[in-house]
């Protein structure tokens, strides 16, 4: 090690343990936990179907099958079939859209416990264009989490059935 090297770590650990009051932060940062021992599943909604140029809504839905509580953020990757487009207000209000607006990205905090749920909320418009009688496909919703110890189970696709307007609308 060069010198400048030791001399910048036993400056940097004097601050940190005998330094000025002013170098510390007043509050503790907690350390992160260790990921959780955790099975998260995505289980599979169909949208209601929809009118061209109507809109209906993406249900990303998790569920924690334990055996514990989820101590990571987990990240639901909602992406959509040609023909739809991402319509915000997204649930969570921090869902995010991809550059290609094909993609939603919704981080959920720590803390889902075992046999409990989260749903990402992305409502989209289709196409003015498509035919009825048709069905989007491709669409699928994922999710990620360190926490997660079996990815099996961590993707399904779902399908959007093209309607006629219903009577009176």
């Amino acid at each position: 090690m060069t010198w400048y090297r030791a001399a910048m770590t036993v400056s940097a650990a004097t601050l940190l343990v005998g330094g000025p009051a002013w170098a510390l932060p007043q509050t503790a940062v907690p350390a992160a936990a260790a990921p959780s021992h955790s099975d998260l599943e995505v289980v599979r909604i169909d949208p209601d179907p929809a009118p061209p140029g109507g809109t209906t809504t993406i249900h990303g839905f998790v569920a924690n099958l334990g055996p514990e509580t989820t101590n990571s953020p987990m990240t639901v990757t909602i992406t959509l079939p040609r023909g739809a487009t991402p319509e915000a207000p997204y649930f969570p209000d921090t869902c995010e859209t991809s550059p290609s607006g094909r993609q939603v990205r919704c981080v959920f905090p720590p803390g889902l416990k075992k046999d409990r749920s989260a749903t990402a909320q992305v409502p989209v418009s289709l196409d003015r264009d498509l035919e009825v009688g048709t069905t989007l496909r491709g669409g699928s919703v994922a999710v990620h989490s360190p926490d997660d110890r079996n990815g099996e189970n961590n993707r399904q696709e779902f399908e959007i059935a093209v309607v006629e307007t219903a009577p009176g609308l």
